[in-house]
C-alpha cells in the first residue's frame, strides 16, 4: 500500500502543475490588476506605475512569472498581491482554518445522515420511511445552495425575533469582539456554525444518501449476503459487517469526487453568511483581478481534492480485504 500511495503522489505531482499553470495563464489574461490605478482620477504619476507594474512583475513574460511564483511556493512566497499590504500566505492559512472547520463538520454529518439514511431506506424498501427519505434527498438534492443557505439565514433572523434574542447567529465566523474565556468562545464558534454546517451538510447528504441506499441494495440481494445469513448470522452482523462494509465502497469514491463541489458549495455558504474564510477570499482576488492570490487558493484546492482522492483509494483496500495493492 505504500508503493500505491507514493506512486500516486508521484503521478499527481504533474497533474499539479499543469492545473496550476492554466489557472495562472487565464487569471493572468483575465485583467490587467493595474485598472484600478490606472482609472483614477487625477492619473496616478508614471512612476507609480511603473514601480507597482515591477513589484507584480507585469513587466515579465507569462512562462518566467509563472516559474517565478511556483519556485516562490517552496519558499513559502505565494507572490506579491495587489493590496501590498496583505500577504497571501499568511492570509490564506488564517482563512484556510475558517473554511475547514466549516468542510469537515459538514461532511463528518453530511457522510453520518447518508449512511444511517441509505442503509435504513434500503432494509426497508417500498416503505413509507424509504419515500419519506427519497422524497427528502431529492427536495434538497434539486434545491441549489446559495437559495437553501439564504433560506436558513432568513429562518434564523425570523426566529431570534420570534424569541426576541440572539439565539441563532446569521452573520460572521465568529462574534466581534469575542468572549472571554476558552469556554465561551468555543461555544461562540460553534453557534456561528449552526446554520452555515446545515445548508452544507443538507447539499450532500442528498446525493450519498441515494448512492448509499442503491449500494446497500446491491449488497444484500448478493450470494455471500444470502450465505451468511444461511449460517445463522444475526441481522444486525450481517448488515454491519458484511453488507455495510462492501457498501460503502461507492460511497467513498462519491465523496472524494464531490470535494471540489463541497468546497465551491463553501463559497457559496460563506458568502451568504458573511463569512472571511477562503471562499471570501478568493471572490476579492477575483475582483481586484489579483493573480497570484487566485492561483494560490485554486492549488490549495486542487491539492485538497487529489488528496481527497487519494485517501479514498487507501480506503479501499481497508473497506474490502479483496482489494491489494501490489
Amino acid at each position: 500500500m505504500l508503493a500505491f500511495a507514493v506512486r500516486r503522489i508521484l503521478i499527481s505531482i504533474p497533474i499539479l502543475l499543469v492545473a496550476s499553470f492554466i489557472v495562472f495563464a487565464l487569471g493572468t489574461f483575465a485583467g490587467n490588476p493595474l485598472d484600478p490605478l490606472l482609472a483614477k482620477n487625477p492619473p496616478a504619476p508614471p512612476n507609480v506605475i511603473a514601480a507597482e507594474t515591477q513589484r507584480l512583475h507585469l513587466d515579465q513574460p507569462l512562462i518566467p512569472r509563472y516559474f517565478a511564483w511556483l519556485g516562490g511556493l517552496f519558499r513559502g512566497d505565494f507572490g506579491p498581491s495587489v493590496v501590498s499590504t496583505v500577504d497571501i500566505g499568511s492570509e490564506l492559512g488564517a482563512r484556510f482554518w475558517v473554511t475547514l472547520r466549516l468542510i469537515a463538520l459538514a461532511m463528518v454529518i453530511a457522510l453520518i445522515l447518508a449512511v444511517v439514511v441509505g442503509v435504513i431506506s434500503a432494509v426497508k424498501q417500498y416503505s413509507a420511511v424509504d419515500y419519506t427519505a427519497t422524497f427528502l434527498g431529492f427536495l434538497f438534492l434539486a434545491m441549489p445552495s446559495f437559495w437553501l443557505a439564504i433560506l436558513l439565514k432568513q429562518g434564523g433572523i425570523e426566529f431570534n425575533n420570534a424569541m426576541g434574542d440572539q439565539v441563532l447567529y446569521t452573520i460572521g465566523a465568529s462574534s466581534v469582539p469575542p468572549p472571554s474565556g476558552f469556554g465561551a468562545q468555543v461555544a461562540d464558534v460553534l453557534g456561528h456554525m449552526v446554520l452555515p454546517t446545515i445548508s452544507l451538510a443538507l447539499i450532500s447528504y442528498a446525493a450519498w444518501s441515494r448512492f448509499t441506499r442503491a449500494s446497500m441494495l446491491e449488497v444484500i440481494n448478493s450470494d455471500y449476503i444470502r450465505l451468511a445469513r444461511a449460517k445463522g448470522l444475526s441481522r444486525r452482523r450481517v448488515l454491519v459487517k458484511h453488507a455495510l462494509r462492501t457498501a460503502l465502497i461507492p460511497l467513498t469514491t462519491v465523496t472524494a469526487l464531490d470535494i471540489a463541489a463541497i468546497i465551491g458549495g463553501a463559497v457559496v455558504t460563506e458568502t451568504v453568511f458573511q463569512w472571511r474564510g477562503m471562499g471570501d477570499f478568493l471572490l476579492q482576488s477575483i475582483r481586484a483581478d489579483d493573480v497570484y492570490a487566485a492561483s494560490s487558493w485554486l492549488l490549495v484546492a486542487a491539492t485538497i481534492v487529489i488528496g481527497f482522492n487519494l485517501i479514498a483509494d487507501l480506503l479501499y483496500g481497508v473497506l474490502d480485504p479483496r482489494i491489494r495493492y501490489a
